[in-house]
């Protein structure tokens, strides 16, 4: 159990019910396994340089052009459209090649639309974290907060109507950030407005950002010393 490897609070112990249930019993795959294959592809092609920034995560890591956002053409993007925790743990044999200096993970949201527990998601990060680490160099894990969502924007789709869910998540990384030793970084709160849901100005439909989103997102993690 999760709860043995890591040897942390027994909460997670209590969390992990989830293991009772078989991961058969979730839709697991990626939104568009096409897409996900085409990219892992992509990936298994590009020259191996080490000691990079590297970016993982799912659409909204994919649709982000760090290289340019950040002024640094070696800035690595794993992201991959529709892709969820499972996705990750099965691709990260080809991050570890790369020995990232910096990784910022951002995922969770995609399981979540599908109806997999936040307990599942939450253990699948943790696994994610554990898999990281047992590389050499260990790069610095940053973890980022799922983002808001609107549903009242035209065009959001109504599976990722999970704000609760979400915001449960979030809650649960940063509480145990300190205990498995990663940094939890919050951009949720940075892209709500006074109703506490994704701010129109920075979003395309409530569930994507638009440009000023990642302007937004990339000046936050400039301001607080978390990218050059």
């Amino acid at each position: 159990m999760l709860a043995m490897r890591w040897g942390i609070l027994p909460l997670i112990g209590a969390m992990i019910w989830s293991q009772a249930f078989s991961q058969a019993t979730y839709d697991t795959l990626p939104y568009s396994p096409v897409h996900y294959k085409q990219r892992i592809d992509r990936f298994a092609k590009e020259p191996v340089v080490t000691g990079k920034i590297l970016f993982l995560g799912s659409s909204q890591t994919e649709r982000g052009n760090w290289r340019r956002l950040l002024k640094d053409s070696s800035v690595v993007n794993r992201g991959i459209s529709g892709d969820n925790t499972f996705g990750v743990l099965r691709r990260l044999d080809d991050i570890m090649r790369r020995k990232p200096s910096k990784i910022f993970l951002l995922i969770g949201v995609d399981d979540l639309s599908k109806n997999i527990p936040t307990e599942v998601v939450l253990e699948n990060i943790f696994a994610i974290i554990s898999k990281l680490r047992a590389g050499s160099p260990k790069p610095s894990i940053f973890v980022q907060s799922l983002l808001p969502v609107n549903p009242a924007l035209k065009n959001f789709p109504p599976s990722f109507a999970k704000q609760d869910q979400i915001i449960e998540l979030n809650g649960l990384l940063k509480k145990y950030s300190d205990v498995l030793k990663f940094t939890f970084i919050d951009i949720h709160s940075e892209f709500v407005d006074k109703q506490n849901v994704f701010d129109p100005k920075l979003t395309i439909d409530g569930l994507y950002l638009n440009s000023s989103g990642y302007a937004h997102w990339i000046d936050f993690l400039r301001k607080n010393n978390y990218v050059p």
